[in-house]
């Protein structure tokens, strides 16, 4: 397909994984459309995208049926971004993970099918996993919820399956593993644990692992996640439509080992910190003890094959939080 016809709107385009899909899709020449509220999103994300001609930004909420619609309109791929995450913010706040995550989800599908969107995109969760045992993780293998943010998001799968049954639009959720990468937020009380300790580290703090370090986590690099939603979007496999994937690198990492790794590259640029103890604190309600992803699917069906291992992705993250937060 030619990019330059091709619209793309982005919901959360001024967060994390939104902004850095903004500006790679920009880069190969689609016209993106980015709708947010700046709830957890941040101006200073698409600041350099407002001056492209090919970039729309709409400052909105996806709680509203009127701002998806208006969103929707003239758009070929959506690429669905908007949630509020996190576990602990869940447990906190049950109603807006639920009003934002389902009422906000169910929102932009009704758009996206009324204005007859190609195909809908949308971030799924590991979480869905939920008291599951089974390593790695298998698409079709999943356990109870272990919080309202996981119940909000697997409650997004079955909406969107629902959806493509019933009303014929193409729908592919991906199943996130802990990403992380250049413009993750290291700030606030649901910051995520990688960005969070680096602040930390480079301040010369403590930081504090909940548990005794020995919960793994399958880390995913952005450039990885930015590729899987390339290759949903432009798939032409009819086999590789109206499912989920695992969003991963396919391996693990403990958090004493990630912080370990934190710690050797940071201390390249600043060698005290690799001396920094590290505070063990309780466990955290609502965590999945370990995290590993079968990819097998997503490699099978969508070629998907991830540039950047974890400690490859580690060493990019450290050097731009490095270059923009010292």
């Amino acid at each position: 397909m030619t990019n330059i016809n091709t619209t793309v709107l982005i919901t959360g385009g001024a967060g994390f994984i939104g902004s850095n899909l903004c500006e790679y899709f920009l880069a190969k020449g689609y016209k993106v459309t980015c709708l947010d509220n700046f709830a957890t999103g941040h101006h200073h994300n698409i600041k350099p995208f407002l001056s492209n001609p090919h970039f729309t930004f709409i400052e909105g909420d996806i709680r509203n049926p009127e701002t998806c619609a208006r969103a929707v309109k003239g758009i070929d791929y959506v690429l669905h971004q908007a949630a509020l995450g996190s576990v602990p913010r869940s447990i906190q706040d049950p109603f807006t993970s639920n009003e934002v995550n389902v009422t906000g989800f169910m929102n932009m599908l009704l758009a996206a099918r009324d204005a007859g969107v190609k195909r809908f995109i949308y971030a799924a969760s590991s979480s869905t996993y939920g008291d599951s045992e089974k390593l790695p993780k298998v698409e079709d293998v999943i356990g109870k919820p272990l919080s309202p943010y996981a119940i909000t998001k697997y409650v997004n799968e079955l909406y969107a399956d629902v959806f493509s049954k019933t009303y014929g639009i193409e729908t592919i959720g991906l199943r996130y593993f802990n990403v992380f990468g250049r413009r993750q937020d290291p700030k606030g009380a649901y910051a995520a644990v990688i960005p969070k300790f680096v602040m930390q580290l480079m301040q010369h703090q403590s930081p504090v692992i909940n548990g005794d370090g020995n919960y793994s986590r399958d880390f995913t690099y952005i450039d990885n996640v930015i590729q899987m939603n390339e290759l949903a979007m432009t798939t032409t496999n009819p086999e590789a439509v109206n499912t989920v994937y695992n969003t991963a690198v396919g391996d693990r990492t403990t958090l004493n080992e990630m912080v370990m790794y934190l710690k050797k590259y940071l201390s390249d640029f600043d060698s005290a910190i690799a001396k920094i103890p590290v505070i063990y604190g309780p466990n955290r309600a609502g965590d999945i003890p370990h995290s590993l992803a079968s990819i097998e699917k997503a490699k099978q069906l969508l070629n998907y094959n991830p540039k950047f291992p974890f400690q490859d992705g580690l060493k990019e993250a450290v050097k731009w939080y490095w270059e923009n937060l010292k």
